[in-house]
């Protein structure tokens, strides 16, 4: 069976993307440690990131590298904090968390988001992308 993030990059369940090209997508997660908390995965179902083949592996940090440019327009964290955990779900995925201090990565901090908030936040990081002039954040959610 198809991951949720599979399930979701196909359109079968809802998401709020804010970042999608041929090979990654860029999500907001639904239960976000902090505003802005996003995720991103690579489009191929791989469960292990050490798995991930190398070219692929530097395409999502070369994604994630530019998503946490629209993450610090929009929050001005003092850093943004990358974390691969891969408990969650069996496909490879990058948290993002605008961050101010090193507990900000604890996961017990973790609530549920409301759809509205989740897609107010993805505009708001998309907008900022755009800005920034990446056309991958041009897509509807």
């Amino acid at each position: 069976m198809a991951s949720i993030f599979t399930q979701i990059i196909n359109g079968d369940l809802p998401g709020h993307f804010i970042w999608r090209d041929e090979r990654a997508v860029a999500i907001m997660t639904i239960s976000p440690i902090k505003p802005g908390h996003c995720l991103v995965i690579p489009v191929e179902e791989i469960n292990h990131w050490d798995d991930v083949p190398e070219d692929l592996s530097a395409h999502l940090m070369h994604v994630a590298q530019r998503v946490a440019k629209g993450l610090k327009s929009v929050y001005e964290p003092r850093r943004v904090g990358v974390m691969v955990a891969g408990l969650e779900v069996p496909h490879t995925h990058i948290h993002l968390v605008p961050v101010e201090a090193l507990d900000d990565f604890d996961f017990s901090k973790q609530r549920p988001a409301e759809a509205g908030e989740l897609a107010a936040e993805a505009k708001k990081v998309r907008s900022a992308l755009t800005e920034l002039g990446f056309a991958e954040a041009a897509i509807d959610s």
